[in-house]
């Protein structure tokens, strides 16, 4: 590995790609640091650092986002409006003719990222108001993250500057990652997420090394996260190929066609993404009972759902990122039209009748391989609550930094990701120029 990497700077126009990246990745970090005018640092720093309804969502966000989210910068959204504008379109897909005959004509998959991006500006603006309106319920003593925050009279115009700021920081961010993927090492979006977990990892590693059982935390954390990237690198990469014949065509003299391949079916076709529609929906409780009168009941959902407490919460989180799964692996294969192109293409799979019962065979088999990615990622996703429960057995001590949290399940899998389709791209130029690659 360290041969290629030594290759790879060795070629002048892919040592330019990777310096091109590592420039525009510190553009980035850099713009992670200037925070919206006019926030409050301490009314911030009270709301990070004080288990409140939403503070663990607000985590979540803030180490997927690099620490931004706990500056409150100009990119505090990242760019997660464009993957929930993505995410709406793919499910919009099978639902909208229109948009399904466009997807499958020449040129209409450019045509929808180009409305991905479109949209991706209100999600941004709404995300913007949310995240402020978030941070300014559940601020201890009320005090308030922006001053002069609201859509009614002298508020408007500071309103409209900080809404206007964070969409364009947003668009700002998703336009590096767009710059990184046409001139750089490709996978523009998920290199600027790796970034920011990645640039979050020693502060929360400091902590961990913090107090009488920094030592306890350190093994704890290297042997989580050394099992964790194998388990990940295992189930990723897992997939069932399933066999596919291609019909002979003769046309005059010569004979086309007859070959064999398979359709992978990947283990874990959805990614990460269940993960952060399960966390998504378990903000929700805390935000709603807020709303509600004092009591015992709105306490408990509070510290349960908001500050993610308790095996109700572990065991809700589990069972939600499972169903995501199975949801959102559905929406994929049938994005995919498997069935269909293999018809189109005279392909077929042995033994199956093209058509209905191939998309049926294909279902089936993914029913079954999706029930090992999906327990995959429920036990990644409830990781840090099993930790948790460790920790506080060894230590005594409730409240103490979680080693499976300097890196969160999402994080760790995002990371593992974006390094091997890295590996694989690096390996792709190397192997043209006849180098050997990282995979070799």
């Amino acid at each position: 590995m360290l041969n290629a990497l030594r290759n790879a700077f060795r070629l002048p126009d892919l040592r330019n790609r990777i310096i091109y990246t590592i420039l525009l990745l510190v553009i980035y970090r850099f713009a992670a640091t200037v925070p919206v005018p006019g926030v409050n640092r301490e009314a911030l720093d009270a709301l990070l650092n004080q288990p409140s309804a939403g503070t663990g969502f607000i985590n979540i966000l803030d180490l997927l986002s690099g620490g931004a989210v706990s500056n409150f910068s100009v990119i505090a959204n990242g760019v997660y409006p464009y993957i929930t504008a993505s995410i709406i379109f793919q499910l919009l897909i099978p639902i909208i003719p229109q948009l399904e005959k466009m997807a499958s004509e020449p040129g209409g998959r450019e045509k929808l990222n180009q409305y991905t991006y479109y949209l991706a500006i209100p999600m941004a603006a709404l995300q913007a108001i949310g995240q402020v309106r978030i941070f300014q319920q559940f601020t201890p003593g009320n005090v308030p993250i922006i001053k002069h925050f609201g859509f009614s009279g002298p508020n408007l115009l500071p309103t409209l500057s900080t809404v206007l700021t964070m969409t364009a920081g947003t668009m700002f961010a998703i336009w590096l990652g767009q710059l990184i993927t046409e001139d750089g090492i490709g996978n523009g979006i998920s290199v600027v997420i790796f970034a920011g977990i990645v640039a979050r990892v020693p502060y929360n590693f400091a902590r961990l090394i913090q107090g009488e059982y920094a030592l306890f935390n350190v093994v704890s954390f290297l042997v989580l996260t050394v099992v964790t990237v194998v388990a990940i690198v295992i189930v990723q990469e897992g997939t069932r190929r399933v066999p596919v014949q291609y019909g002979k065509r003769v046309r005059g003299r010569k004979i086309y066609g007859g070959g064999s391949t398979y359709i992978p079916l990947r283990v874990n076709t959805a990614g990460m993404i269940p993960l952060i529609f399960a966390q998504s929906i378990l903000t929700f409780p805390a935000i709603i009972a807020s709303f509600f009168p004092s009591g015992d009941v709105r306490t408990w959902i509070q510290n349960t759902f908001g500050s993610g407490q308790g095996w109700v919460y572990w065991a809700t989180y589990f069972v939600l990122v499972v169903a995501f799964t199975y949801f959102y692996t559905q929406i994929l294969i049938e994005n995919q039209n498997l069935a269909e192109n293999l018809q189109k293409q005279g392909g077929y799979i042995p033994g199956i009748r093209a058509g209905r019962r191939t998309q049926e065979y294909i279902n089936r088999i993914m029913n079954r391989i999706t029930l090992v990615g999906a327990l995959f990622l429920g036990a990644v996703a409830v990781l840090p609550g099993v930790m948790q429960w460790v920790t506080w057995v060894v230590t005594q001590q409730a409240g103490g930094p979680n080693p499976a949290l300097v890196i969160s399940s999402a994080g760790l899998i995002i990371v593992v990701g974006v390094v091997i389709d890295t590996m694989r791209q690096l390996e792709a130029q190397l192997i043209m120029r006849n180098y050997e690659g990282f995979m070799s």
